[in-house]
């Protein structure tokens, strides 16, 4: 197997479209959820604007987009510091097994430590066992808490 190099940068105003299409597939192979574009593409658009609100990364194979994730932060009064939290994450099925999420978690990893951040977390749908295994392969365990919401 031939070894691909794999580039990740930050996201552009210019990878609007990428991302809203890594949004929709990721939400339908996960959650069979159909998203509404012009509600995702004013949220995609917010975030690539407003870095107060967060990030993108990209991931490109041969100049082009394998994979993107979005990383939020959480202040932690526990820690003095941020969490980061990895959403959005999604492999384009052809680029998958390659090493492309590896590599943006990594990639998260360095900002994280260059910046001080404490912990990096994220979440995965219960049945997602395929991801779970990629998580604990990268150094991620299983938290103790579970997640709760409600939708206003």
């Amino acid at each position: 197997m031939i070894q691909k190099e794999i580039h990740i940068r930050p996201a552009l105003s210019s990878d609007l479209q990428a991302l809203i299409d890594n949004n929709q597939a990721m939400a339908w192979e996960t959650e069979q959820r159909h998203l509404d574009t012009e509600i995702l593409t004013k949220g995609v658009s917010g975030l690539l604007h407003d870095a107060s609100k967060g990030f993108y990364l990209i991931a490109e194979v041969d100049g082009e987009v394998a994979g993107s994730l979005m990383i939020t932060s959480e202040w932690s009064d526990w820690r003095n510091g941020e969490m980061w939290w990895f959403q959005s994450v999604f492999v384009r099925p052809e680029f998958r097994a390659i090493g492309v999420f590896k590599a943006m978690f990594n990639h998260v990893a360095e900002l994280g430590k260059i910046q001080n951040v404490k912990e990096l977390r994220l979440y995965v749908e219960r049945d997602n066992k395929r991801a779970q295994k990629v998580y604990g392969t990268l150094g991620m365990s299983h938290s103790h808490y579970d997640m709760w919401e409600m939708v206003i």
